[in-house]
């Protein structure tokens, strides 16, 4: 390609940031088009869907380097990144966990770009390492992405993620010397690992043709078991669905092994269910579930019955227990019935179920005996979240996490007898928490719904409307955002800035009424519910529509995408990262079949008019004067494909002929999200903050 044209000279003057107009990479555009029900919808720039193109490749260089041309004229953004990782560098701990005779539990000394694991045989043993993540690679790109350690303690089974992808790798390693044993199996994805005796049982799909490992649709999903000693390709097939290729298959055992249960699910929401006993040879499968009417998750099982939590006939959610020798609903029974909150999370710990409510997006913990008998609630230090109970039914000690906006990770050690907690770790952070206030208050969306929203800023802060705010939010896929610990919020917050979390409908913070009111034909009420989120800000004069930025990642970032087109007077900074832009394709790469029961999907009529009518893609305008957009996105997300924000960014930078700069950072050797190296978030994050406080004309502190 030729053309590429450089970032022009910005120009720093009296404290005010004076940008000339930026000059994009040209984007050849081609005739690709489709046609839905008679509309015909062009598609000028599919060729970036071949991410592995040589045209793509001199795209995706070209767009980085007027990225961070950009970046590197931004007089404070080294200042930025010294202090974030002062900021960021200090231990980081996680809830420990038992197995066999051993405890097991991971730590960050700082600013590692992995967290290590470490094996003690006692809580007042001195640790050991027991794996070290950061040694699997020279850059820190490959992640621990699960494990699990067998029931009698002596096999440690974990999965490595590469660059960020969702494919994983699988070995094992002996405990008691840390040996690893010849077992490798590759092209995992989406999957556990669920111990039976001496092998476990794990998920697999079809190895994918070359050239497409991060883009083809994932279909056909397996489920094997693995003998340890074994190779891969004489593992036992224990279950698949040939004549429903879309479908995805997931195999959990029981603690004690004695059922293995296979979760079936068509999309993100509501799965069917089918059970074997271990015990009895040669038992056939049973089927528990039948249809994708609801959600149902397998806790545990208790005797002969499995403990079941469930949305059927609970919108809030109830556990009930099924015996799968009877399993017909008239003979299920409801030990906990469905309550005010929302039940989040249940564990079994020392033979009592301790039960996780959410109340206006907080948790609550609550003890019961097995009998459904309430216990009372563990005492929690203030509004947040938990993290869950690790401990196993006969355990009497357990831990958990808390945290909040201001409260970096807690961990606590629960003396499940006595019901009392102690602290058993705090982090130490030279931060000073007690200065900032966290609050929550709940506004009017356009249809007059109550929305609740969490803001953090300094004590005594004027509302004067010049703050530098940053509005986070998700409202999707009943996922809940709840009170959580961001080191790289402090950047904002020390500054003098607003950090607010608005909790839309789509998300599963009321239940599944509210998820149910943010998806499908309803997706409009969560781009609402973010616009009057905005508007309260504004109103309150917390901020400024020169003072707002607003994010979102992954169906955030189509959040963001969709909110920008249809207000974008409201904001002046967007972060829509890893996002789902191309609403009418989505579902034609790796998982994203998955989401047509959240969005529906194009190749119906009625979900096509409604998609068209949001896809951030296909609703940017010429006339618009849109606010300063930084895409981000990464060449290894193979859940999100880059190509969403390629696309997405290369029409708005066709399009938008406004002073405000349409950027786009891509990652390298990064994913989606998870396992990404401490270098690499410090770097993304101290890029971040740079350009909104630039594009807000705010001179940080530093």
């Amino acid at each position: 390609m030729k053309g590429f044209f450089l970032i022009m000279l910005i120009i720093v003057c009296a404290g005010a940031f004076a940008q000339v107009k930026l000059k994009y990479p040209e984007t050849r555009m081609s005739n690709a088009k489709d046609i839905y029900f008679g509309t015909e919808v062009a598609d000028p720039y599919r060729w970036l869907e071949d991410d592995n193109s040589d045209e793509t490749k001199a795209w995706v260089e070209a767009q980085n380097k007027v990225m961070f041309d950009y970046l590197s004229q931004i007089p404070f953004r080294d200042k930025i990144k010294n202090r974030y990782e002062k900021l960021y560098n200090y231990p980081k701990y996680s809830a420990p966990f038992k197995a066999g005779n051993n405890y097991f539990f991971f730590k960050n000394d700082g600013l590692q770009n992995q967290s290590v694991l470490y094996i003690q045989n006692s809580l007042e043993a001195e640790p050991e390492v027991f794996l070290d993540p950061n040694k699997l690679s020279e850059d820190g790109t490959i992640a621990l992405s699960t494990m699990a350690i067998s029931k009698d303690g002596k096999y440690f089974a974990y999965g490595t993620a590469s660059g960020g992808s969702d494919w994983n790798e699988f070995n094992v390693l002996r405990v008691d010397d840390k040996r690893k044993l010849d077992d490798h199996l590759t092209w995992i994805k989406f999957s556990g690992i669920s111990w039976k005796d001496d092998g476990f049982y794990y998920t697999k799909y079809p190895t994918p043709k070359e050239g497409e490992e991060l883009s083809s649709a994932n279909q056909n999903s397996k489920i094997y078991y693995h003998k340890l000693g074994a190779l891969q390709s004489d593992d036992e097939l224990i279950f698949e669905d040939p004549a429903n290729p879309m479908n995805g298959h997931y195999a959990q055992t029981t603690e004690d092994e004695r059922f293995l249960v296979v979760h079936i699910s068509k999309g993100t929401s509501n799965n069917a269910l089918m059970v074997k006993d271990l015990n009895e040879p040669n038992s056939m499968f049973v089927k528990l579930i039948d249809n994708f009417d609801n959600n149902y998750s397998v806790i545990d099982n208790i005797g002969d019955k499995l403990l079941i939590q469930t949305d059927k006939d609970a919108g809030r959610w109830r556990l009930i227990l099924i015996d799968p020798q009877n399993p017909a609903e008239e003979n299920w029974q409801t030990l906990v019935p469905e309550q005010k909150e929302v039940l989040q999370s249940v564990s079994l710990v020392g033979g009592k179920m301790m039960l996780g409510y959410m109340k206006d997006a907080s948790t609550h913990i609550y003890a019961y005996d097995l009998n459904a008998k309430e216990l009372g609630e563990v005492k929690l230090p203030a509004i947040g979240t938990v993290g869950g109970f690790s401990g196993k039914k006969n355990d009497n000690i357990a831990f958990y996490t808390f945290t909040s906006f201001t409260y970096p990770s807690i961990i606590y050690k629960y003396d499940v007898g006595k019901g009392t907690s102690e602290v058993f770790r705090k982090t130490e952070l030279d931060f000073d928490f007690d200065a900032y206030d966290t609050k929550q208050i709940f506004y009017k969306s356009k249809d007059g719904t109550d929305v609740p929203m969490f803001i953090v800023h300094k004590k005594g802060l004027e509302l004067d409307g010049n703050n530098p705010t940053y509005l986070y939010a998700y409202g999707g896929f009943n996922i809940s955002l709840t009170p959580s610990f961001s080191s790289s919020r402090l950047i904002l917050l020390e500054n003098g800035g607003v950090f607010a979390m608005a909790n839309l409908r789509g998300g599963g913070e009321y239940g599944e009424d509210w998820h149910k009111a943010g998806m499908l034909l309803n997706k409009q009420n969560v781009f609402d519910d973010f616009i009057s989120a905005a508007e309260y800000l504004i109103d309150k004069k917390y901020t400024s529509p020169n003072m707002l930025a607003v994010a979102g990642g992954s169906n955030g970032g189509l959040l963001i995408g969709a909110v920008i087109n249809q207000r974008p007077e409201l904001f002046k900074v967007a972060f829509p990262a890893v996002g789902v832009m191309d609403m009418l394709r989505y579902h034609k790469f790796t998982i994203g079949h998955a989401w047509a029961v959240e969005y529906g999907s194009s190749e119906n009529e009625n979900d096509f008019k409604n998609l068209y009518a949001y896809s951030p893609l296909h609703n940017i305008k010429e006339d618009l004067h849109y606010p300063a957009v930084m895409v981000t996105t990464a060449d290894h997300d193979d859940r999100v494909v880059p190509a969403h924000s390629f696309k997405y960014i290369s029409t708005l930078q066709q399009k938008y002929f406004g002073g405000n700069p349409a950027l786009i950072r891509i990652e390298t050797k990064a994913g989606h999200g998870a396992g990404k190296p401490t270098s690499k978030i410090i770097e993304e994050q101290a890029d971040l903050w740079a350009f909104m406080f630039y594009n807000m004309n705010f001179t940080p502190k530093y």
